[in-house]
């Protein structure tokens, strides 16, 4: 009994071992689905006034907007809130062309990615881009206030209690762990047929 056990443990073992191929492919089509479906949100209004507040705090990339931080705090309006006022504000703010430039950023590259199952030239570029992509999302952590618990009185506020949109970023850490997976897989991909067609030409 103990034997057969044993040989059901290893043959497990063995089994999950050999999915490693399989594990990094899905891991890019995860990556796929997530950033082809946040990018087509962009297009959205709710989805581009809701990444206002990470924009404009950015050092990065609040000169894509032509309002600067705090105003936009004027303006903020709830998912599927329309105010005819506010909504005219982020026209002229540039919310709507910026969220729809970064949309379809984010959707090629989760197409990148997706491609390296295919072609790790193509897969490695997309991986570098995810990586420099969810690096940049996780700076919000340090720019963005809104990520943490404002202080309204209950006396739970500030670091490291994150509010919804703090707990929003700080899962971009499981994509770029997934990214640089996904990067070191094309990048050993490439350098074994390096070697491969070396020793052909030998």
């Amino acid at each position: 009994m103990n034997a057969n056990i044993s040989r059901l443990y290893d043959n497990l073992l063995q089994l999950a071992a050999s999915s490693q191929t399989l594990g990094i492919n899905l891991i890019r089509v995860a990556i796929l689905i997530v950033f082809v479906w946040i990018g087509g949100l962009k297009f959205q209004n709710y989805e581009a006034e809701g990444i206002v507040p990470f924009v404009a705090n950015s050092p990065f990339m609040s000169f894509f907007y032509t309002q600067k931080a705090p105003e936009y705090k004027n303006y903020k309006l709830k998912e599927g809130e329309f105010d005819a006022a506010k909504h005219e504000w982020h026209v002229r703010n540039n919310t709507y062309g910026f969220s729809h430039g970064l949309g379809i950023l984010i959707m090629a590259i989760g197409v990148l990615v997706f491609l390296g199952i295919f072609s790790a030239r193509i897969g490695l570029a997309g991986a570098i881009l995810a990586v420099i992509m969810t690096v940049g999302t996780l700076s919000f952590l340090v720019t963005t206030p809104e990520v943490w618990v404002p202080d309204l009185g209950s006396g739970e506020a500030g670091f490291p209690l994150l509010s919804g949109a703090g707990r929003l970023v700080v899962k971009d850490t499981v994509i770029l762990a997934g990214a640089l997976v996904a990067l070191s897989d094309s990048a050993r991909r490439i350098l074994r047929k390096r070697n491969a067609d070396g020793i052909q030409n030998r």
